[in-house]
């Protein structure tokens, strides 16, 4: 009961903060409905899903400001990853069984930033030199090396990084994009039922007032 009301709560406060925006947004255009919609993993939480490859520079820029979204989240929301693949130039296939292992060895969250600055910060995992795509590309071997300093050996990572579970959870990844429409990236998802991106909330002022006002109205619907 306490919980019930606590979430209740939070998301009256989340939901009086964005109020006087909220008017603002118009579904259709600024975001879009999922149907149907998505179940997420989390049932006591709202989520807050960023479609992102550690290979996309569009992410790379971004990534301060999904830092500053993930901060101002309320108590019952989290933002959760799903990397996207389907650009294999700069290496995304490799990049979402990367962030998949990660997280199955404790790290992705610890290394998340780190691993954007060693692709596009000219660090050891760069798939672009001087304006082309480098050629040898980064390999599995080369991004196993890279966690080694997060306190997981490299051939550990490469077993996972391999694993048939990893397998699967690329293919649920693939199916999760193609289910909520995903065609860009970064894009993000409100608790499996609206996506929305930077160019279509505006701006990054926008998309995040965007993304507060629908966690608040997906916290208020919950605590009914």
């Amino acid at each position: 009961m306490f919980q019930r009301f606590a979430l209740g709560f939070v998301g009256l406060v989340a939901a009086a903060s964005v109020s006087a925006q909220s008017g603002q947004w118009q579904e259709g255009k600024h975001y879009f409905k999922i149907d149907p919609p998505q179940a997420t993993a989390q049932t006591d939480k709202v989520e807050v899903t960023e479609v992102f490859s550690y290979g996309c520079p569009a992410c790379f820029s971004a990534a301060p400001k999904v830092k500053e979204i993930k901060a101002k989240l309320p108590a019952n929301a989290v933002m959760t990853y799903v990397p996207a693949s389907w650009n294999q130039g700069e290496q995304w296939p490799l990049f979402q069984r990367a962030y998949y292992a990660a997280q199955t060895l404790g790290v992705a969250e610890k290394a998340h930033e780190d691993m954007f600055t060693a692709i596009w910060g000219g660090g050891p995992l760069a798939v672009v030199v001087n304006g082309k795509i480098k050629d040898p590309a980064p390999t599995l071997e080369d991004v196993a090396k890279f966690y080694e300093k997060y306190g997981v050996k490299a051939a550990d990572f490469a077993g996972v990084a391999n694993s048939f579970a990893i397998n699967t959870k690329m293919k649920k990844a693939d199916a999760y994009i193609k289910a909520v429409q995903v065609d860009s990236t970064p894009t993000f998802v409100v608790n499996g039922k609206y996506r929305l991106t930077g160019q279509s909330a505006g701006n990054w002022d926008n998309l995040q007032a965007i993304i507060l006002h629908l966690v608040a109205q997906e916290s208020a619907a919950a605590a009914k």
